[in-house]
């Protein structure tokens, strides 16, 4: 008897092998989530977008504002922004928007549209870049004293994108000072440094701040001592001496002094001596004095009538 044995049956199996094929959604990506510029500068307002495939783009543009149920114009088309805005669209589907010369009536919040070849298919790139504008003013201490420290500040109202601060003093470059980000740091400050300062985004010298006045005080500084003559004082002429001084507050109180002498001789901005010898005068405000080199006055003959020994 012959037996068979039969093989055992292979499985056979199949790969099945499923392609989805992707397709692209509606998108709108920002680089930007908000936006402070400078009155007077240009921004770029940049991002990038996805749709269906099965969609064709027709138009690209920029709105403001959005409300629900209206279509708002396109932003090239409106009178405010006429000459001011461009748009860039790329292959990529990135795209920009320029706005030249911003105004503070610009602040709005700005949003991306597209128009496809099926009206039903439209879409707004949600949430917007809001946009802040902002002008440069410089904040000062007012008023220091000689000798103290001094703290000025390029304030804005937003934060603008890394900016590089320039100061200028009574409308000449600053370049020796210490610059500390928005801050002009001036120690220790004296007289020199007293004028008007403003400052300006580096790149956009053109539109600086308004400028501000820092005001130091000090005591008085150069005071002399001058006769009210010219030339040759004659016989019988009188002799007024006057007395002259830099100091910021003014001048409060000149006190005169013969040397050699003890008390003062007489007060005021102006001293007729009624004796020969050498006199000085002293000049004081709220933050100290000063006093003159002495100018000799000689008895000029025999009737006392003073006159300088020149």
């Amino acid at each position: 008897m012959v037996s068979l044995r039969l093989a055992p049956t292979l499985p056979v199996i199949f790969l099945l092998m499923t392609v989805e094929a992707s397709e692209a959604e509606w998108s709108v990506k920002y680089k930007q989530r908000k936006m402070c510029a400078l009155k007077g500068s240009t921004v770029f307002m940049n991002g990038s977008y996805t749709h269906p495939d099965d969609l064709t783009v027709n138009k690209t543009f920029w709105i403001i504002d959005p409300i629900d149920g209206v279509e708002k114009p396109d932003l090239s088309k409106e009178s405010d922004y006429s000459g001011r805005v461009e748009y860039f669209t790329d292959e990529q589907k990135h795209f920009s928007l320029k706005l030249s010369k911003v105004e503070k009536k610009d602040e709005h919040q700005y949003y991306f549209r597209i128009i496809t070849n099926d009206d039903k298919e439209r879409w707004l790139g949600t949430p917007g870049v809001p946009l802040t504008v902002t002008e440069l003013r410089v904040e000062t201490p007012g008023a220091v004293t000689e000798g103290g420290a001094a703290v000025l500040k390029c304030v804005t109202t937003c934060s603008l994108t890394a900016p590089t601060f320039i100061w200028y003093k009574n409308g000449r470059p600053l370049t020796t000072k210490t610059t500390i980000n928005i801050q002009l740091h001036l120690q220790p400050v004296g007289s020199e440094d007293a004028g008007s300062y403003s400052c300006a985004v580096n790149g956009y010298q053109h539109l600086p701040s308004p400028n501000q006045t820092l005001t130091v005080r000090y005591p008085p500084k150069s005071v002399s001592v001058s006769n009210s003559s010219s030339g040759e004082i004659v016989e019988g002429s009188s002799v007024t001496l006057t007395c002259s001084s830099d100091g910021h507050p003014p001048v409060e109180n000149y006190t005169w002094f013969i040397e050699g002498g003890v008390s003062p001789v007489g007060s005021g901005h102006s001293y007729s001596p009624l004796q020969s010898g050498s006199y000085y005068c002293e000049a004081r405000n709220e933050h100290g004095a000063q006093r003159s080199a002495p100018l000799p006055v000689l008895n000029g003959d025999s009737t006392g009538n003073i006159q300088f020994h020149l």
